[in-house]
């Protein structure tokens, strides 16, 4: 930010020139104490802790406006006898805001906080959340999606063995429709391997592509120290694609061939493109940021894990968000 404390600058990583993207931008006082808890459709959900305020906005687009960035406010935030909202793991929305005079398109915002609340509401005709008790604890790595196709929003409970999924006529005492997920062809690893992931992070996260296919994605990874000479290990991911759903059971099938897709994780909304829409992606891949950051080519079974590039500041203000390709 500039001296005046109006001027302030978006760095974003490129990914098919891996460079690093500088827009400046005036900076709203709207966000100026609050902070970055969630990416989704390329739109930023800040909050301010002190008064439990949020709002969506466009700010972090490189092509929106420089001065006056769309600005979306939300109902404040109010935690249920169980729960609270000051620690937020990730924000879904149903799309994209639609036009301010667009009263027709349905769109719904989806916040999990720590703990057990879920909150929903549409921005435009609710005035104030719909909070919904859990059926689980989620921590900080229980990422909520939405799927276009099935027109839910889906959560998966610890272990990643269940899913559970609301519709959008949300009511606060509606109950959670749950599938149970039966992975199919597991690779072919020693036991000892089945056995070291035992003791790694995994991280479960569940992605949907364009054309409406679901994917499972468990991350595996063991860590050193950051500034080590190994700190950055090789992880596992497995990738688990749904083959049909009966009676409540979607049947997963493990894969390594995603086709020209791109699967995108971290703290934000994870999604997917098509790797041909965007020149530059590597077709059945997948892109890492969080614990670590790093480029999986499943077809060639290799990983890139890279270095922050040149002129990042030494703090990163906000935590570590893939955005989807912008366009002007």
């Amino acid at each position: 930010m500039s001296p005046d404390g109006n001027l302030g600058q978006v760095l974003l990583f490129n990914i098919p020139d891996m460079k690093l993207v500088t827009a400046d931008k005036i900076y709203p006082d709207e966000l100026y104490d609050a902070q970055l808890v969630g990416a989704s459709h390329g739109w930023g959900l800040f909050s301010d802790r002190t008064n439990r305020s949020a709002l969506i906005s466009d700010y972090l687009n490189p092509y929106a406006s420089k001065s006056k960035p769309k600005m979306i406010h939300l109902p404040f935030f109010t935690p249920m006898y169980s729960g609270q909202t000051e620690v937020v793991c990730n924000v879904a929305m149903s799309s994209p805001p639609p036009d301010q005079d667009d009263d027709h398109e349905d769109w719904v915002v989806g916040i999990k906080f720590l703990g057990r609340q879920l909150s929903l509401c549409r921005p435009r005709h609710d005035l104030r959340w719909t909070n919904i008790l859990t059926p689980f604890e989620s921590w900080e790595v229980s990422k909520l999606m939405y799927s276009k196709k099935d027109q839910r929003f889906y959560l998966l409970a610890p272990g990643g063995n269940y899913l559970c999924s609301w519709d959008l006529n949300f009511k606060e005492d509606k109950k959670p429709k749950f599938h149970e997920l039966v992975l199919h062809n597991l690779p072919n690893m020693p036991r000892s391997l089945w056995k070291q992931l035992d003791s790694y992070g995994r991280e479960d996260h569940w992605v949907e592509s364009p054309s409406g296919e679901s994917f499972l994605v468990k991350w595996f990874c063991e860590y050193s120290p950051e500034n080590t000479s190994n700190w950055c290990k090789s992880p596992i991911v497995m990738v688990f694609r749904e083959e049909e759903t009966k009676d409540g059971r979607k049947n997963m099938r493990y894969t390594d061939d995603i086709g020209d897709l791109c699967i995108f994780i971290s703290k934000g909304e994870d999604f997917c493109v098509k790797a041909s829409s965007c020149p530059g992606l590597q077709p059945n891949s997948i892109s890492l940021h969080g614990r670590l950051f790093a480029i999986l080519n499943l077809t060639k079974r290799t990983m890139g894990c890279y270095e922050y590039p040149q002129g990042i500041p030494k703090r990163i203000p906000y935590l570590p968000y893939w955005l989807p390709p912008f366009s002007p």
